[in-house]
């Protein structure tokens, strides 16, 4: 599959905190802005993929934008996990020559519709599974992260100013990103220090993404098609998924280890030996950043520096703009929006564009990845 496949076309809404108007509208605004941005039309659309939790089934996207036929649909599970599994599925398809033109696509009213963040009158929904952790208070994303985050703390030493870095080098790329939510509002480790403890002493309220109303779509095609469209090409190099035994979604506490993300290790081996890259190879990364301490184990896990050493390698210097490695230079999830990492992916072929307004200088090799603590996956993006 490598170098097969490219994304050629990206498309969003704006992103809010009150849409006003169904998931579906949003869907096929962001896939009709994707298909225009490719150089293409709907009728040359012949696969969609998205995520299993997605509102807005296939025939009903490819009814409303006018894609008359389909020969490969899918849906990816686990979450934010899904995010880069469903471009690796759209490769697969295009590779394999199952389908020629390949839309992946992530809408949700996340703010103003139903809020991972807060339980509500759902506990009745929830799954069996639930029952193990839910009378001790873990009813939320937050409480389930905290929980491997406070092992990860006394284990290595690390402290939540060590974490509030991570919001600090998000705040600040999104303060330069007309299109974030959180545009023009950097932060200061100080008022990263003096927000509200969501789950002490792990987690603030700047430790947390946000939650936000909005769509995203990519499209994929072949390399060799992807060269006579409007845009360079963002080259598929390498794409995985990864699950390890034991795993649950965000609650695997019955491993022998909670200080690391084995699900992410797996896509990390998958991901460089596909591509025959390193670590030292990457220009710029998406580390998907849905809670601060997650985004220090990745760095781990993907080999950017030995378990337990993220909380010095991870300075605000080396990880913003003109360091060794800056991240989620759009403002990631706790500064643009968070569309299930979606918008990670965006912002990752923009830099291979060289149309960010956060540009590295001579990107290569673009790392993305997916949702952690649940089976998740990865991509790594080049340039021709």
């Amino acid at each position: 599959m490598r170098d097969q496949a490219a994304i050629v076309g990206i498309g969003q809404t704006e992103f809010s905190k009150e849409s006003g108007r169904t998931e579906l509208q949003l869907a096929c605004e962001s896939v009709l802005a994707a298909i225009t941005d490719a150089g293409l039309t709907p009728a040359n659309v012949d696969g969609l993929v998205t995520f299993t939790l997605d509102t807005s089934e296939e025939m009903e996207v490819a009814r409303n934008v006018g894609i008359p036929s389909l020969s490969m649909f899918a849906r990816i599970p686990y979450g934010g996990g899904a995010s880069a599994g469903t471009v690796m599925q759209a490769a697969m398809a295009v590779a394999t020559g199952v389908a020629d033109v390949v839309v992946c696509y992530r809408a949700f009213n996340e703010r103003s519709g139903m809020r991972f963040g807060n339980i509500g009158g759902a506990i009745t929904a929830m799954p069996l599974w639930l029952s193990w952790y839910a009378p001790y208070g873990l009813l939320t994303p937050a409480s389930w992260v905290a929980l491997h985050a406070q092992r990860y703390m006394h284990e290595y030493g690390v402290t939540n100013e060590d974490f509030g870095r991570i919001a600090v080098v998000d705040r600040m790329h999104a303060a330069t990103n007309p299109d974030a939510w959180f545009y023009e509002r950097p932060i200061t480790i100080e008022d990263h220090q003096a927000s509200r403890w969501i789950i002490e002493p792990v987690l603030r309220l700047l430790d947390c993404c946000q939650e936000t109303d909005g769509g995203v779509a990519l499209v994929i095609t072949s390399a060799e098609r992807a060269r006579d469209l409007p845009h360079p090409p963002a080259i598929i190099t390498a794409a995985a998924q990864g699950a390890t035994f034991d795993g649950e979604m965000m609650t695997s506490y019955y491993r022998d280890d909670l200080t690391g993300l084995p699900e992410m290790g797996v896509v990390a081996d998958r991901l460089w030996a596909m591509s025959g890259l390193t670590p030292d190879d990457i220009s710029t990364a998406f580390l998907y950043d849905h809670f601060t301490p997650f985004v220090l184990m990745q760095l781990e896990e993907l080999g950017f520096c030995a378990r337990g050493e993220a909380k010095d390698f991870a300075t605000v210097e080396r990880l913003s703009l003109g360091g060794e490695l800056p991240i989620n230079t759009s403002g990631g999830l706790l500064g643009e929006a968070y569309i299930h990492g979606m918008n990670g992916i965006t912002e990752a072929v923009r830099q291979i564009r060289g149309t960010s307004y956060n540009q590295v200088d001579q990107v290569e090799h673009v790392l993305v990845t997916a949702g952690t603590g649940v089976p998740t996956s990865g991509l790594i993006l080049g340039a021709i």
